[in-house]
Parts: structure tokens; C-alpha cells; sequence
């Protein structure tokens, strides 16, 4: 169930309620007239079943509640009510199913913003990448696929070519090539800090490396791997089920194969350099359009009468 908190001018409260009231799969309707302060109006909340949010939220926003009142959602994850049972039996499909379109547009855009915090986070994982290639230890290598936050900016560009936002494709876009650029350049300089301490040296990077010598060498497996990727995140997304995504992070070699690119970069390994970087973008365009197709297959689907 999810729970919506309503601020609605005076005059469109009577609108607002009787789209509740008509929308099948609502309960727990409160009005509380003159309650709200900024903006002035009324506060209006209501219980909705997830397959049925959607739809009201869209219908909301038809009454530009959004930019003369309020629109909050919450997810409720306990409501011991016969009443909320009901309306969840009475919404057409599966709650686990539904896609809440302008909840993936936010936080799709708030995932795929360039911030100082974003940045951290992936040159952290690709410079602990790169430990992992010179070390050929495959346990930092899953260390630096958790670390790595661009499926934000992958999944913001698969949203933005279904729901047609070129703002959020652009910003998603410039997230991922500004980060993995900022990355790879920092783990250049890195590289050669440590080898300046001597704890790389290029006969490490240039080994036998039976744990990490995928990174380098993309096959067919690399593109199947990240298009499977690719519909898990998506699916975990749009579920809510934010825990797979731990799954899918360590199951792509992006930051690996970027991490990679740069070491090999440092020393002048221009066959490893390549690899690493068609790697790279195999696994990003394989990520891509998993997940544009997912969301497209769900969107019609949702469509279907149930």
C-alpha cells in the first residue's frame, strides 16, 4: 500500500476528493480543511494499493496539484486493516507488478545527478578496482562492483528514453561520462603513485591473471552477462526491491574493466587498454538496452486490460 499526503487549495479539494472516492483500490480518506499552512489549503490523505497508484498520482497531477498544492508518497509497510486488504483485492493486477512512473523519474534523477558524492563513490571503487587487476584478487574485484554507484545513471538513461525526457537522458549521460572519466584519469595518477612505492609494477599488470583477465578480454558471455544485468536492475527498480541491486553490481564488469583500462593505460599497454575499454562499453550498452526494454515490456503490459 501506499500512503498519499495531500495539500490541495480550498477550491479543488472537492475535485480531489471525488477522484479518490471513484478510484478503485483507495481508503483511509482524511480531509482536514484549513490544516495546511504553506502553501495555505487543505490536507487531504488516503491509502492506495500500489497497482492503483499510479493511475490516481497521474490524475493528481491532470490538476496541476503538483504546482498549486502538494503531492507526497509514502510506501506503508505494515496497515493492519480490513479495509486496506479490500481495496488491495479490488485494484486490477499485482501490486508487486505495478510501476510507479514518476517515482522512477525521481529517484532515477536524483541517482543520476554529477555530485561530489557520486564521484567519490566511483573513483573509490574503480581505484579499489585497480588494486584488484594488479593483485589479480578476484575478492576486491566484487568489493569494487558493490562500491560503484553507475547503475544510477544507467537506469535514469533507460527512464528517460521510455518516458521521453531528454533533460534526465542528458543529465544521466553526462553522470556516467564525466564519472568514469574523472575515475579512470585519478586511477591513472594512482597507478603511478603506487608505483612510485613500488607495490605495482607492470610485470604484475602484464602476468598470468587466471581471476582477473576477463576484464580485458570481452566475449559474447560479457554482453549476454550485462543484458541479464540489466533486466534484474531494472526489475528491482521498479519493485522496489532495492536489494537486488547488490546482485547486479557485482555481477557487471564496468568499474573492473575502467579500472583496468587505466592501469593499463599508466604503463603503456595500449592491447589491454583497448580490451578493457571495449569491455567497458559492451557491458554499458548491453545494460542499456536490457533495461529500456524491460521498462517498454512493462509499460505495455500495464497497459493490457487485467
Amino acid at each position: 500500500m501506499l500512503h498519499l499526503r495531500l495539500i490541495t487549495p480550498a477550491g479543488k479539494t472537492d475535485d480531489v476528493v471525488r477522484l479518490i472516492e471513484n478510484t478503485v483500490g483507495t481508503t483511509h480518506l482524511v480531509v482536514l480543511p484549513g490544516a495546511a499552512r504553506n502553501p495555505a489549503g487543505d490536507v487531504v490523505m488516503c491509502d492506495v494499493a500500489r497497482e492503483a497508484g499510479d493511475e490516481l498520482i497521474g490524475a493528481l497531477r491532470e490538476l496541476d496539484l503538483d504546482k498549486s498544492g502538494s503531492i507526497a508518497v509514502e510506501n506503508i509497510d505494515l496497515s493492519l486493516s480490513k479495509r486496506a486488504d479490500k481495496a488491495e483485492d479490488e485494484a486490477p493486477g499485482e501490486g508487486a507488478d505495478a510501476v510507479l512512473w514518476e517515482h522512477l523519474t525521481d529517484a532515477t534523477h536524483e541517482e543520476s545527478t554529477l555530485s561530489v558524492t557520486y564521484l567519490a563513490f566511483l573513483v573509490l571503487a574503480t581505484m579499489i578496482a585497480a588494486c584488484g587487476v594488479v593483485l589479480d584478487n578476484a575478492i576486491l574485484i566484487v568489493g569494487a562492483m558493490a562500491v560503484g554507484p553507475e547503475f544510477g545513471p544507467l537506469a535514469g538513461i533507460c527512464t528517460a528514453i521510455v518516458q521521453r525526457h531528454p533533460r534526465l537522458a542528458l543529465r544521466s549521460l553526462i553522470a556516467l561520462l564525466v564519472g568514469f572519466a574523472a575515475a579512470m584519469v585519478v586511477t591513472v595518477g594512482f597507478t603511478w603513485f603506487m608505483d612510485a612505492l613500488n607495490l605495482f609494477t607492470k610485470d604484475q599488470l602484464e602476468a598470468d591473471r587466471p581471476n582477473t583477465g576477463f576484464v580485458y578480454a570481452p566475449d559474447a558471455f560479457s554482453f549476454v552477462v550485462a543484458v541479464l544485468a540489466g533486466i534484474a536492475g531494472t526489475l528491482s527498480l521498479t519493485s522496489a526491491k532495492s536489494g537486488a541491486l547488490v546482485g547486479v553490481a557485482i555481477s557487471v564488469t564496468t568499474v573492473p574493466a575502467a579500472a583496468n583500462a587505466a592501469v593499463a593505460l599508466a604503463y603503456g599497454d595500449m592491447s589491454q587498454t583497448v580490451g578493457s575499454t571495449n569491455q567497458l562499453l559492451l557491458n554499458l550498452m548491453g545494460i542499456v538496452l536490457a533495461g529500456t526494454l524491460t521498462l517498454l515490456l512493462q509499460k505495455w503490459l500495464w497497459r493490457k486490460p487485467r
